[in-house]
């Protein structure tokens, strides 16, 4: 399978479909959600988005289905270009598709040894060798910090800056013994996953794709239309709380006269949804997804 889907149901229903209505979703990816979608939607239309020319391969054939083979940052240039003034409702999966994961030579993972690439899109220029071999100590170890939130990250630092000096970083082998002294004995998975997401994060700029989308995609939604996102770090997941609550991910709230925040968003869930025992047995990428809706309160 291309990528399981996360929270599929609640996802759906969160998104509160309406026949005819206008949704976009953000990531396409295996195009679970997509098809998901375009089967409730009825003479509706769905624009999809995905920067990787490999989720192009599972593009279904369907009239109502515009895909889109671009960043999600852009989304109020696409949507403009196209015509599109409002919307009814979009949906986000971020982080990796399982896809990313299981093919080696995408270099995302470290259980294989294949060359440490991480491009969402493999066009773009910058690919995590550049940064392992380029960036400055003092910016490696800001990296590892601000993404991995990792306290021994000035180590990390210095210990690949040591590495690259005797022979050129290429591979996710090369890394992964370049950092050795610096993993921990216990919870060595879960350190290397960390230490991936930042190099990963700094690769794709995720966190200002996803800073430009959700501020992009509020200034078409109609009163009533739903933000569906799936957050599966804590980076990612603050900056969507923020945006739910206040209206910007930093968190800077306005009050009315009454001291009661001013936000154009209502949370639909005041508790985070979070996949079953079951779910996450099956599926060991939904053990850290949460899932956070939010609905327009005015129009666009």
């Amino acid at each position: 399978m291309y990528h399981r889907p996360v929270l599929m149901e609640e996802s759906l229903n969160g998104l509160n479909i309406q026949q005819g209505g206008t949704y976009i979703d953000f990531t396409y990816g295996g195009g679970g959600h997509s098809k998901a979608i375009l089967e409730r939607l009825g003479e509706g239309r769905l624009i999809a988005f995905d920067q990787d020319p490999d989720a192009e391969k599972n593009i279904v054939r369907d009239e109502h289905l515009l895909f889109i083979r671009g960043n999600f940052r852009y989304v109020r240039n696409y949507l403009r270009y196209y015509g599109i003034t409002s919307i009814h409702g979009a949906l986000a999966d971020l982080g990796v598709s399982s896809h990313h994961f299981d093919v080696a030579e995408r270099g995302f993972s470290f259980r294989f040894d294949s060359k440490i690439d991480m491009r969402m899109n493999p066009e773009a220029a910058k690919s995590a060798v550049d940064i392992l071999n380029q960036y400055l100590e003092e910016d490696l170890k800001t990296l590892f910090s601000r993404y991995g939130e990792l306290k021994n990250a000035g180590r990390l630092a210095e210990a690949v800056y040591g590495a690259r000096k005797r022979s050129k970083i290429m591979t996710t082998g090369q890394f992964v013994k370049a950092i050795q002294g610096c993993i921990p004995v216990r919870g060595q998975q879960k350190y290397l996953a960390k230490v991936f997401q930042a190099l990963r994060i700094e690769v794709n700029d995720e966190l200002e794709s996803l800073k430009q989308m959700l501020e992009g995609t509020i200034s078409f939604m109609n009163r009533g239309a739903r933000l569906v996102i799936l957050t599966y770090n804590s980076l990612e997941d603050r900056m969507v709380k923020h945006f739910f609550r206040t209206g910007n991910v930093e968190g800077i709230t306005e009050k009315d006269f009454y001291g009661n925040v001013v936000s154009p968003l209502r949370q639909v869930n005041r508790n985070i949804i979070r996949p079953g025992m079951e779910e996450t047995a099956q599926n060991p990428r939904a053990r850290s997804a949460k899932l956070r809706i939010a609905e327009k309160l005015t129009d666009s």
